[in-house]
This record gives C-alpha cells, structure tokens and sequence, in this order.
C-alpha cells in the first residue's frame, strides 16, 4: 500500500504542476462566466437605429407597425413608389415596404425593398404583422369581437408535482439537470480514461516503466497512476465549483440589474411582485430535485465509471508499441460503449422509466451516464432503490472484474516491445494461470 501511495503522490503532483492544469482549471469558470455574461450584453447592447418607409396605399396599417428592437416607421403619403426606391437610402432609410390597395379576402403585392437583404427577426416581425392586422381586419368585417375571442382563448396550466409529499417540479429542470450530469460524466470518462492511457503509453515507450517495476508490481503501478489522475481530476472538479460559485456571486458587481432585466425576455413588463413570483416559482422548482442524493451519486458514479475505464485504458496503453499509431484500433472496444452510453443518455432524459433507460442504468459500461440522467427525475418515485442500489452493486462488480483483468494484461504487456500486440492475444494471458 505504501508504494502505491507513493505513485499517487507522484501522479498528483507532476500533473497538478503542468501549466495545462492551470490552464484549464482557469478556463472552464471563466467560459461558464462568458456564458452568462455576453448574452446579457448583447441584449442590452446599444444597436443603430433603422428607419424603415412605409407607403401603405390601402391605408389599413397607419400607425400599426410596432416600433421595436430599434426599428422605426415612417409613414409616407402621396409619395411615388418608383423614385422612393431609387433615393431611398439618400432620404435616410434603411428600407422601403410597400403596401398596395389589395383585396383583404386575398392579399398579395406586399413588398419591401434594401440594398442588401433583409434580418431574419426583420423580415419575420414584419410578415407577423401585417399578417395579424389582416386578421383583426378581417374579424371586424365579419361582426367578431377581438375582446370577446380573447375572453375565449384558455391559458390554463397543470402544475405538476412528485411525490407523496405532492413537491412541485418540472420535466425541463429535470431534463436539463439530468442531460448536464450524464455528459459531464462522458466528458469525465473520455478525458480523463484517454490521459490515463497516455501515461501508460509515454512511460512504456520512454521506457520509465521498466524501472518502475524494478521496484514494484505492475499492478500496483496501474493502480497509483489510476487512482492519482483520479484525485487530480477531484481536485478540478472542487476548484470548478468553487470559482464559478464565487464568479456566480460577483457577476452583479459587472452587470447592473437593471441589464439583467433588459436581458429577460418580457422583463421590462413586469411589476416588482410579479418578478418576485417568478423568483419562488424557479425557487420551488430547483428546490424539488434532490440535491442531497444527486451529488453524491455523481461523486460516487465519477469515481465508480472513471475506475471502470480508466483501467481498461490503463491496459491498453500497456499494448502500444514505438508506433503509437497502432493503439487507435485497440481502444475502439473500450470507446464504443462510451459512446452507446451517450447515446442511451439521450433517451433517457426523454423517457426515464423506458425499459432501454433501466437497464442502461444498470449495466456498468453505461450506469454511470444513464443513471445520472434518470435520477434527477426522482427517487423513488421514477428510479426505484432497488434499480439504484442494483446499479451500484454492478458498477462495483464491474470496476473488480475490469481492474483484475486490466492487471494481467498490464503485468505482461508493460514489459513487451517491438511486437504488435493484439486484443486476441492480450485476452489469453487473462485467462492464462500466473
């Protein structure tokens, strides 16, 4: 024990003082921050003004265009349409729309005119418009009354709540919380199981393992430099948290609240108790996921999935040769069920309780992605504590199973050069007695 803990030590620390450690440890914060921080400034961004001519010569839209997202109409009468388009841009105007006298059963001839083509947000407010004036036109030709149709119209919406408690939740904080989990942990798995792999494959070929056995087990070896890339990963995972909760906390120091609320979509409309109500009603939906079973469960299935594979990439990285070259086709059977995982994560956030997500939970080479996407819809209600603790159970099994058979191969193959290894012959001296 006192060995392995010596390669530990020696992994931890000669990873944690790379400048790529550093490096990326200060990025995924400070993207985390970009993220919230840009779309709040795009949004409140000052854009130019455009001025947009309107000749409407069926006079139905005077005065009807909203004016919004800094654009304005002028309304333009007498005015010829012809010379209007050739001196448009002369006048000041970033456009032109022409409305021509049109029968209202059957519109056509609308037209707007610029020397470039027109935004997409343009050229969809301005069809949404004229389409919806048309429709109130066409209502009161026919004697309907707008405000008795709106009187008509329902918003009715079902609260949902879990639980015998009867707690109030929602299907898109679950969907996002359990899609963010489960690819944060293929992430994990992938990043972190392929530089296991390489460390193996630097210290065969430089030859440094050779006199690391020299003074201990092979098996020991793997082991200190799983578990030591294990703790560096932790670590990052710890520093994560607590920069991008303290950036979280500071981000009021840059961004005015009154940016903030420019950035929310209908904010400026609303009244101070109505924001408060938005406030308690996120406030009750982040409250019903359970915080208190999650995180520990994605502690628990980090470590469990990372040592599942980071230890058949140990062992594969024991097969390569000078040509590193030829290990990329050795880790396509460990890849492929990272990516089957992802692949059943997706659906799973869709339909937890489907028989594919169940035993994808369960299953080792894919329970550490599946299951964190089903549990943030609810335990017990949605994942049983039986699937739970089954999932466990295996994931367990599997990591004794993959670490026991990851070692014979390690054994032999960190000692053998300038042969080509394959899978078919680095099975057999798992199987072969010591």
């Amino acid at each position: 024990m006192e060995k392995i803990w010596l390669i530990i030590k020696r992994e931890f620390i000669t990873r944690v003082r790379k400048k790529s450690f550093l490096v990326t440890t200060l990025l995924v914060p400070l993207a985390f921050a970009a993220m919230i921080i840009v779309p709040i400034l795009l949004a409140t961004s000052s854009s130019e003004h455009k001025l947009i001519a309107v000749v409407d010569n069926s006079q139905l839209f005077e005065n009807k265009f909203p004016d919004s997202k800094g654009v304005y109409f002028k309304y333009l009468h007498q005015q010829n349409i012809d010379s209007l388009k050739q001196h448009y841009e002369e006048l000041g105007y970033e456009g032109v729309l022409y409305i021509p006298e049109f029968d209202i059963n059957r519109p056509s001839g609308f037209e707007f005119y610029s020397s470039g083509q027109a935004s997409v947000t343009m050229e969809s407010s301005i069809n949404s418009d004229i389409n919806s004036i048309i429709e109130k036109k066409r209502m009161e030709l026919q004697g309907i009354d707008q405000s008795k149709l709106d009187g008509i119209k329902s918003d009715v919406e079902v609260t949902f709540k879990n639980g015998k408690e009867g707690k109030k939740g929602s299907s898109w904080v679950a969907y996002g919380v359990g899609y963010a989990s489960g690819f944060i942990i293929y992430f994990i798995l992938l990043l972190f199981g392929t530089s296991v792999m390489r460390g193996v494959m630097e210290e065969k070929v430089s030859r440094i393992a050779e006199v690391m056995i020299s003074s201990v087990k092979p098996f020991q070896l793997m082991m200190g430099k799983i578990i030591g890339i294990a703790a560096v990963g932790l670590l990052q995972f710890l520093i994560w948290g607590v920069l991008i909760t303290a950036i979280y906390s500071l981000i009021p120091l840059f961004v005015s609240p009154e940016s903030m609320q420019a950035a929310a979509q209908g904010s400026q409309a609303m009244s101070q108790s109505e924001q408060a109500e938005v406030v308690r009603r996120i406030s009750e939906v982040v409250g019903s996921i359970q915080w208190s079973l999650l995180l520990p469960c994605f502690v628990l299935y980090f470590l469990g999935g990372y040592l599942f594979y980071s230890s058949l990439y140990a062992a594969i990285g024991s097969l390569a040769n000078e040509d590193a070259a030829d290990i990329q086709q050795l880790t396509i059977p460990v890849t492929v069920p990272i990516i089957i995982g992802i692949m059943i994560m997706m659906k799973a956030v869709h339909d937890p309780t489907s028989s594919l997500a169940v035993w994808g939970s369960i299953i080792p080479f894919t329970s550490p992605m599946v299951m964190m996407a089903r549990l943030p819809y609810g335990v017990p209600g949605t994942v049983p504590y039986w699937q739970l603790g089954l999932s466990f159970v295996f994931l367990i099994g599997g990591f004794m199973t993959t670490t026991w058979a990851a070692g014979r191969i390690y054994r032999t193959g960190i000692l053998m050069y300038g042969k080509k290894i394959t899978l078919k012959e680095a099975m057999k001296w798992v199987v072969r007695k010591p």
